[in-house]
């Protein structure tokens, strides 16, 4: 990941990765997931959200409802 992107939540689950893509989103903040899920097991991996080193506190507190 490129200097100043931090991750902020992690996933198994796909769908979880695209609501809190699109929590952000509609927010105004930019958001990177890497998928890390295996192509050939796709029982096995994670969805890494990433955002910006400055939107770090305001994502954390939109995804903390997420993360439960």
């Amino acid at each position: 990941m490129e200097k100043g992107w931090i991750e902020i939540f992690m996933t198994s689950h796909e769908y979880k990765a695209e609501i809190a893509r699109e929590l952000l989103e509609n927010e105004g903040i930019k958001v990177v997931v890497l998928n890390q899920h295996d192509s050939a097991y796709q029982t096995f991996g994670e969805f890494i959200i990433y955002v910006a080193q400055e939107n770090k506190t305001r994502s954390i507190e939109l995804l903390k409802e997420l993360k439960n």
